[in-house]
C-alpha cells in the first residue's frame, strides 16, 4: 500500500514537514509506502477553466500537477498538509489541488484522503475544514484522529515541542492505515459500491 503525502509549505522541512514526517514514521511500522511532494515553494498557477483535460485527459499547464496526477491514481491514501494563511491554507496549494483533482479523471473513490495544518496559533479549523472538501466531493473517506489536525509553532522546528499535535499525526496515520486496510480487504469482498449516473443540475433551472 502507499500514501502520497503533499507538503503544501513553502519550507521544505518547516513545521508542516514536521507533521507529515511524525505521520511517516507510522505508516513505515504499518508496512505502507510513503511519497512527499512538495508543492510550497512551486510555481503553480491556477485553474483558467478552459476544460482542456476533458480533451487531452490531463492539464493544459504541464508542470508538477501533470506529473503528479499519475502517483495521486495509484496510491491508496492522499494526505495534505499546509501552513495556515489568513485563517486558509497556501494560496500554491490551493491552486495545485485545483488543477490535480479537477483535471485527473480517474475514479478516486475509496482512496483514504486526510489533511493537517500547522499554525503559529490560529486558523487550524477553517483550513482543515477548507482542505476536507477536496476529498469529499469525489467519494474518498476522510480518516480523522482524536482531534482536528493541527499543530503549532511558528519558526521551524517548534513543531516538535507541541507533544499534542505530534500525538494526534501519530493517531491520525495509526487510524489512516487501519482504515485502507480495511477498505483494502472490503474491495477484496465485496466490490466497490454502486455507482448511479451522475445528475447534474444547475441552480437556474
Amino acid at each position: 500500500m502507499k500514501v502520497l503525502m503533499i507538503n503544501g509549505s513553502p519550507h521544505a522541512k518547516g513545521n508542516t514537514y514536521t507533521a507529515l514526517h511524525e505521520m511517516e514514521k507510522i505508516f513505515e511500522a504499518e508496512g505502507i509506502e510513503t511519497e512527499v511532494v512538495h508543492v510550497g515553494n512551486k510555481d503553480i498557477r491556477g485553474c483558467i477553466a478552459c476544460g482542456t483535460c476533458f480533451e487531452k485527459g490531463k492539464c493544459v499547464f504541464d508542470d508538477l500537477v501533470n506529473e503528479t496526477a499519475p502517483k495521486f491514481e495509484e496510491c491508496d491514501g492522499l494526505v495534505v498538509g499546509s501552513p495556515v494563511y489568513y485563517a486558509s491554507a497556501n494560496a500554491t496549494l490551493v491552486a495545485f489541488l485545483d488543477r490535480l483533482f479537477y483535471s485527473s479523471h480517474f475514479d478516486k473513490t475509496m482512496k483514504v484522503g486526510a489533511c493537517v495544518a500547522a499554525a503559529r496559533r490560529g486558523g487550524l479549523t477553517s483550513t482543515f475544514d477548507e482542505l476536507n472538501k477536496f476529498f469529499t466531493i469525489c467519494g474518498m473517506p476522510v480518516a480523522s484522529g482524536q482531534y482536528w489536525n493541527g499543530i503549532h509553532g511558528r519558526m521551524p522546528g517548534e513543531a516538535e515541542q507541541d507533544l499534542e499535535g505530534l500525538q494526534m499525526m501519530r493517531t491520525l496515520a495509526r487510524n489512516m492505515a487501519f482504515l485502507m486496510k480495511s477498505i483494502a480487504l472490503g474491495k477484496k469482498e465485496y466490490g466497490l459500491p454502486e455507482k448511479e449516473r451522475a445528475c447534474r443540475t444547475n441552480f437556474i433551472r
